[in-house]
């Protein structure tokens, strides 16, 4: 697994997909559509142009992304990429900016995966994706230029999540001062349809701010960064990164000892991505706990298209309807629409958010429907189960596949099992 996350991204190279120069084009033409008089016949027309292409460009995002984790000869990568993904949590708050989650993925994510925890959080902190979710344009330094002037402030959300949820974690020695202060060293990020990522000099708060003991003076990116490798290093990150990747790729409630060992990789080769997966996937805990994961709605979507040998095309290629009611809609039932998040601190980890009785029920019917969609015959009951499960397909499910009325139900019956839900 490690030796393929050294090499290229294969399923980037056969599957590429837009990054930000590529959208912004669309975010200007509705930009500059809302900006035409009412009533201009025009207007309505460019407008409409503009939402088609926006829509276009999220739902080929989303295909391509369960494509991806279909046809990739490397699925440790494409498991990273959805893990960093909601670490790294951000959504669109309003159809302008769209595609702008998927681009976060493409320009940020996905290239540094298996480089450095410092260079990760830099590309996504700066990515105009966070600075539009976190409305960072709108903090400005009251000692700024525009703060003198026009008399506004600070907005911290970027430097609270910055600080509790990707790097320190919650309850973590800092204070609300290391938060105003982080706040203050951000201003001047903003992010612009036109230009894309912008610096703004004069909303950037003038002189030194001290985080955690650290006093950050200069102009420009260059304080941000030294900051953002600083916060990168420091002990509390480690635990929290080890934390959570032991959370999500082995149990809700991980053994210590692996989440220590985690720990000390990252701290020893200072965030170097790869040694931290290596500790993970060498810790006995790792291949000892079995199924303890309830599988998350798009890797349950994932699974089940894997199951019946849907070949990534069959995907990649699916009309915006036809993806939408198959694969789109079915996960929003499931509780996870496509890059919309909850928040910032991403999609839960516990068995319990997901497994509800509208959410079950939701599995229950795609698992019903979906198979048909894509296979006019299903397989055999026994060898659906086998090759879904391997030898934790169970004889009790062996025996309820094969007295099913039909196939269909076979098939749903795998698919809907208890062990097929969990990994």
């Amino acid at each position: 697994m490690l030796a393929l996350l050294r090499g290229p991204d294969r399923a980037a190279e056969e599957w590429p997909l837009p990054r930000l120069p590529d959208v912004l084009p669309a975010m200007q033409a509705l930009q500059a559509a809302f900006r035409l008089p009412a009533g201009d016949p025009v207007k309505t027309e460019k407008l409409r142009e503009a939402r088609i292409t926006i829509r276009t460009q999220m739902h080929h995002s989303a295909a391509i992304a369960v494509a991806r984790a279909l046809g990739s000869p490397d699925g440790f990568r494409e498991r990273l990429v959805q893990f960093w993904s909601g670490h790294f949590a951000v959504l669109a708050r309003r159809l302008r900016d769209s595609a702008l989650p998927g681009a976060l993925v493409e320009d940020a994510i996905r290239p540094h995966l298996a480089g450095r925890f410092s260079d990760l959080l830099a590309a996504v902190t700066l990515h105009p994706a966070m600075i539009a979710y976190l409305d960072q344009g709108s903090s400005v330094g009251q000692l700024s230029v525009i703060g003198r002037r026009r008399g506004r402030g600070l907005n911290e959300n970027l430097a609270r999540e910055l600080m509790e949820l990707h790097t320190l974690g919650v309850g973590a020695a800092y204070s609300q001062a290391d938060v105003t202060q982080m706040a203050e060293l951000l201003t001047g990020l903003g992010f612009d349809p036109v230009k894309g990522f912008v610096f703004r000099r004069r909303a950037a708060e003038p002189g030194a701010e001290t985080v955690l003991g650290i006093r950050y003076e200069g102009e420009g990116l260059a304080p941000i960064r030294a900051a953002l490798d600083d916060l990168a290093a420091r002990p509390e990150t480690a635990r929290h990164v080890a934390t959570k990747l032991a959370r999500h790729f082995v149990a809700d409630d991980p053994d210590p000892d692996l989440v220590a060992i985690v720990k000390e990789a990252f701290l020893a080769t200072r965030g170097d991505l790869l040694a931290v997966y290596g500790a993970l996937l060498d810790h006995p805990a790792a291949w000892t706990v079995r199924r303890m994961k309830v599988r998350q709605p798009f890797d349950y979507v994932v699974a089940g298209l894997r199951a019946l040998d849907v070949r990534p095309e069959e995907v990649g290629r699916l009309p915006a309807r036809r993806l939408a009611r198959l694969i789109l809609d079915p996960m929003r039932g499931m509780g996870q629409p496509w890059q919309r998040p909850g928040g910032p601190d991403g999609w839960p980890e516990e068995a319990e958010a997901w497994i509800t009785p509208p959410r079950l029920s939701a599995r229950i019917l795609w698992a019903l429907d979906m198979p048909t969609a894509f296979r006019r015959e299903l397989p055999e009951p026994a060898l659906l189960a086998d090759r879904a499960l391997g030898p934790y397909a169970g004889k009790e499910l062996h025996l309820a596949a094969s007295r099913a009325e039909s196939r269909r139900d076979a098939t749903a019956l795998v698919l809907a099992s208890a062990e097929f839900n969990r990994r």
